[in-house]
C-alpha cells in the first residue's frame, strides 16, 4: 500500500505565485512593456498601404501581440501543471481604425487576401487560404458574448511570427485582434479574462483544442522575463531572463510526422487514466499536477508500465519547471540548462514524443560551446527544439547547427534567435 494523506501534503507542488509579481530589479521592470522593435520603414510601409486601401490615416492605430516559446514545462498544461514560456521578438501587428456603420474589413499581408464580415452575423470563413479570418471572427464573437459592444474596424494584419513552427502565430493573431476590437470600442476586459476569451475563440470557433499558455503569455509577458504559469489557477510570476547575456535559439527540424495528432490524444488520455487510478488509491488527485515524484514512486504499482512512464514524465516535468524557476531567481543558468536537458530525456524516454530528427538537433546543439540546455518543444514528432545559449556564442551555434543538420539529413533547417519581450499593446502609428 502506498502513502496516504501525509504523503499527499507535498503533492500539489504549488509555489507562492503572484498575479503580476516580477522578480526583477526596478530598472528592468521599467522596460517591461517593450516588445519587438518596429522600424520606421516598416511602419511607413503599412501606413502607406492603409492609406491606399482605406483613404487617409486619421485615427490609425496599431495593435501588436508577440509569439512565444516554452522554455520548460512540456505536456503539463492539460494536467493542470506548470509551464514557463516567454514572449519572443516576433509578433502579429494589426494596423486598424474604427469603421462605424460598416463591416469589419481586413487585409492579410501574409496571405494576400481580404476578409469581410458583419458583427451582427459572424460565421466561419472556410474559403480563405489560411485559418486567420476565423481567429479574428472568433475573438469578435466571444467579445460580444461577454457584453462588449464592438465597433467595426478596418485594417491590415501582418506578422513575422514563423507560421507552423510552434511559436503560436495563431494566438498572436487572436490577441492582436482582441486588443484592436477593445481599443476601437473603448472596452477593456480584465487581462486574465481576455486570455481566456481568446482561448475560447480558438477552442469553440476555430475548433482547435489548445490550452491557455499561448494567449496568456502573449498578453502578460514582460521584457527580459520568462513567465511561470500555473495552468490550473492562472497565477503567474515573472522571472528574470537576462537577454544581455543569453539568447534563446529555436531550431526547426522542418519535419512533421503524422503520429503527432493521435499521439497527443493518446497521451492525454493516459494522463487522465493515471490520475484516476492514483486517486482511487490515495484520494485527492484530480490531475497529475496533484502528485509528487515520491508519491508516484510509492504508488507505482497501481499503474501499468506505459501509463507509469507517462505519469513519471508529467510529475517530473512539473518538479523540473519549479526547480527551473528557482534557478532563474538565483541566476543559476547552468542549472536551468541541465533541467532543460533532463526535460528532453524525459520527453524522449518516458513520454516518447521525440523522433530521430529532434534527437539529432538536440545532440548537435549540445556539442556547441555556449549551449547550456537543449530540448524538444511542443507536441513532438517533429517541429522545433529550444536552446539556451550564451549570447557571445549564439551566432556560431546557429551556423554550426544549421550546417551539421543539413549535412546529416539533407534538410535545410530554419533557426531563429530570440530575446524575451513584453506582451500585447496598442499604440499610435
Amino acid at each position: 500500500m502506498g502513502r496516504g494523506q501525509d504523503a499527499r501534503a507535498t503533492a500539489g507542488q504549488r509555489p507562492a505565485l503572484q498575479g503580476h509579481a516580477a522578480m526583477m530589479d526596478p530598472d528592468r521592470q521599467s522596460d517591461a512593456s517593450e516588445g519587438a522593435a518596429l522600424d520606421s520603414e516598416t511602419v511607413g510601409k503599412f501606413v502607406a498601404k492603409f492609406e491606399e486601401n482605406f483613404g487617409g490615416r486619421e485615427g490609425l492605430r496599431c495593435a501588436r501581440a508577440p509569439g512565444r516559446v516554452n522554455l520548460i514545462g512540456e505536456h503539463t498544461d492539460y494536467s493542470g501543471g506548470f509551464v514557463m514560456p516567454m514572449a519572443v521578438d516576433r509578433e502579429v501587428r494589426l494596423f486598424f481604425r474604427p469603421a462605424p456603420g460598416g463591416p469589419v474589413r481586413l487585409w492579410s499581408e501574409n496571405y494576400g487576401e481580404w476578409d469581410e464580415f458583419d458583427l451582427d452575423d459572424i460565421q466561419r470563413n472556410d474559403s480563405a487560404s489560411g485559418a486567420w479570418p476565423n481567429y479574428v471572427r472568433g475573438v469578435a464573437l466571444m467579445l460580444q458574448e461577454t457584453g462588449c459592444e464592438l465597433c467595426p474596424i478596418e485594417g491590415i494584419i501582418h506578422g513575422d511570427v514563423p507560421i507552423g513552427a510552434g511559436l503560436s502565430s495563431s494566438a498572436a493573431v487572436e490577441v492582436a485582434a482582441a486588443k484592436a476590437f477593445c481599443a476601437a470600442a473603448n472596452c477593456e476586459p480584465d487581462m486574465r479574462e481576455l486570455a481566456l476569451l481568446c482561448q475560447r475563440a480558438e477552442n469553440e470557433f476555430v475548433g482547435v483544442n489548445c490550452g491557455i499558455m499561448d494567449q496568456f503569455v502573449s498578453i502578460h509577458a514582460s521584457a527580459e522575463c520568462a513567465l511561470l504559469l500555473d495552468c490550473r489557477s492562472l497565477e503567474h510570476e515573472l522571472l528574470p531572463l537576462d537577454t544581455s547575456a543569453f539568447r534563446v535559439v529555436v531550431c526547426n527540424t522542418m519535419v512533421h510526422h503524422e503520429l503527432a495528432g493521435s499521439a497527443y490524444n493518446e497521451r492525454r488520455a493516459q494522463c487522465e487514466d493515471a490520475a484516476r487510478r492514483l486517486n482511487e488509491r490515495i484520494g485527492g488527485v484530480e490531475q497529475l499536477r496533484d502528485v509528487s515524484p515520491d508519491v508516484l514512486a510509492d504508488n507505482a504499482d497501481v499503474l501499468d508500465e506505459v501509463t507509469l512512464k507517462r505519469a513519471r514524465h508529467v510529475v517530473g516535468e512539473n518538479a523540473r519547471t519549479l526547480q527551473a524557476a528557482e534557478a532563474l531567481k538565483a541566476g543559476d543558468h547552468a542549472q536551468f540548462g541541465r533541467l532543460m536537458d533532463e526535460s528532453h530525456e524525459s520527453l524522449r524516454r518516458d513520454y516518447e514524443v521525440s523522433c530521430e530528427e529532434l534527437d539529432l538537433m538536440v545532440e548537435l546543439a549540445r556539442r556547441q560551446p555556449g549551449v547550456l540546455g537543449a530540448r524538444l518543444v511542443g507536441a513532438g514528432f517533429g517541429g522545433c527544439t529550444v536552446n539556451l545559449v550564451r549570447r557571445q556564442h549564439a551566432d556560431g551555434v546557429v551556423r554550426s547547427v544549421k550546417a551539421a543538420y543539413r549535412e546529416e539529413t539533407g534538410i535545410e533547417p530554419e533557426i531563429y534567435q530570440f530575446v524575451a519581450v513584453g506582451g500585447a499593446r496598442v499604440g499610435t502609428c
